[in-house]
């Protein structure tokens, strides 16, 4: 379906994951970065927290494909180490050290599972679209329990998440609905799985709370999606030459700095400066988030020691962020 824009013409569907959603709530700078700029402008080094994160959920989503009988704690480990991702760690003394802490982690979780359970799936992609949105995403994992669906979304941050982020969550609300109606099959509760301490953060949604993210959901992507038109008719025309008065779109190298847009564009994708900035892949294109954070090292993400209460939060899934909290 499409929707009907103010000429009376079709208009496409906005397409978005919910990292994309986020990212325009959070800094729309940084979504013109990501998503806009062409060749995107050249990110910062790899961060540690974001590699003990993507190896934790690549175990977890291996140690389902495993046979019945070699779904052990053991296995798990095994995986971990197989699979660990090295970048961004201090030296190979603190790689190591986060490997085992990490491996720690996948073996006592999966010791609390029942290999036996079989999910109805594994980093599954989810897909639904509205009259405003084409939005999908992955699921780490999507449970069946009696005639309920249920969210499943890992978690190896430094801060244990509550039930209000299980709450709040628009890529949690959005996986449940796309869930139930691929599958045909109610999906209201979704949950945070916490590896570093074991607690579950769970929500149990309900038919309208689902609907007012889904509403949320459009709303950020009708904004976003303005936006983004007009940016392409700026680099569009300024490509062309086309436009009077237009700025020449310079040529650029893959991961060459961000481009620079004339002023009408650029208010459209302002910064957000704030604390947060310290931990953006495009901070050093951002003078204003530099003005405002001081730089981090890309283990500064990591807590104290490996022994403490876990990580920073790690790359999310769909290209998104957790990002530690600073």
């Amino acid at each position: 379906m499409e929707q009907l824009g103010l000429d009376g013409m079709p208009r496409r569907l906005y397409a978005c994951t919910p990292s994309r959603l986020n990212t325009w709530l959070d800094c729309r700078r940084r979504y013109r970065f990501a998503y806009l700029d062409r060749p995107a402008p050249q990110k910062g080094p790899p961060w540690a927290h974001n590699s003990v994160g993507a190896s934790v959920h690549n175990a977890l989503a291996a140690w389902w494909r495993e046979p019945y009988d070699r779904r052990t704690p053991v296995m798990a480990a095994v995986l971990l180490t197989n699979g660990w991702i090295r970048e961004g760690f201090r030296d190979e003394e603190q790689s190591a050290a986060w490997r085992d802490r990490a491996r720690e982690m996948v073996s006592s979780y999966v010791a609390t599972l029942d290999p036996g359970d079989e999910p109805v799936g594994v980093e599954r992609t989810v897909a639904t679209r509205t009259s405003v949105i084409a939005v999908s995403g992955r699921v780490d994992r999507l449970d069946r329990r009696g005639d309920e669906l249920v969210v499943v979304d890992y978690k190896t941050g430094r801060r244990p998440p509550g039930s209000d982020d299980a709450r709040s969550s628009i890529a949690l609300a959005v996986y449940a609905i796309a869930s139930s109606r691929m599958m045909r099959r109610a999906c209201h509760r979704v949950e945070l799985h916490h590896l570093p301490t074991g607690t579950v953060a769970e929500w149990e949604h309900t038919d309208e709370s689902l609907a007012r993210h889904l509403s949320r959901a459009e709303d950020i992507a009708t904004e976003a999606a303005g936006a983004d038109d007009s940016y392409r008719e700026w680099a569009g025309n300024a490509g062309a030459g086309r436009a009077k008065g237009a700025v020449p779109a310079p040529r650029r190298e893959a991961g060459a700095g961000a481009p620079e847009v004339p002023p009408e564009i650029d208010r459209l994708f302002p910064p957000e400066p704030g604390p947060i900035c310290s931990w953006c892949d495009f901070r050093r294109h951002c003078p204003e988030g530099r003005a405002v954070s001081p730089d981090r090292l890309p283990w500064d993400g990591l807590a104290e020691t490996p022994g403490s209460s876990g990580l920073s939060p790690a790359q999310g899934r769909d290209g998104g962020e957790d990002r530690p909290a600073p």
